[in-house]
């Protein structure tokens, strides 16, 4: 799956926060529902981030083509550097656990998801499936 998400809903708002956050990202489902990712970020404080990720996604109705799924995804968050390295929870030199749980709605090959960022914010995600 090919994902973008054109910003990101600060749970508070900042004077040092970027005007314009975005991401882009791939990922790969198992059809035993594990997955692996990448996601390219401009971060909160505008550097260029990453996230370098596995998890699990567990759909919440049956319909094949169309339904609702929780995913729960955990790596390594890259980027947060001087002087905002504090700003993301046990950062060490730029690199810092993450887990991001999120609620989609998959309708055929495309889907939106919305992500909570810790005690951040939300983002929302649109994706397509490039393989079945």
């Amino acid at each position: 799956m090919l994902q973008f998400s054109p910003g990101v809903l600060h749970f508070n708002t900042d004077p040092d926060h970027a005007e314009y956050s975005w991401m882009v990202g791939g990922e790969y489902l198992w059809p035993n529902g594990w997955l692996a990712g990448y996601a390219y970020f401009n971060n909160s404080f505008d550097q260029k981030s990453h996230y370098i990720y596995g998890g699990h996604t567990w759909v919440l109705n049956g319909n094949v083509s169309r339904y609702w799924y929780f995913k729960l995804t955990a790596g390594a968050i890259v980027g947060y550097r001087e002087p905002y390295e504090d700003k993301i929870p046990f950062n060490d030199n730029g690199v810092a656990p993450g887990i991001i749980p999120g609620l989609g709605y998959q309708f055929d090959r495309f889907n939106v998801q919305l992500n909570i960022l810790g005690t951040a914010g939300l983002s929302i995600t649109v994706g397509y499936d490039v393989v079945r």
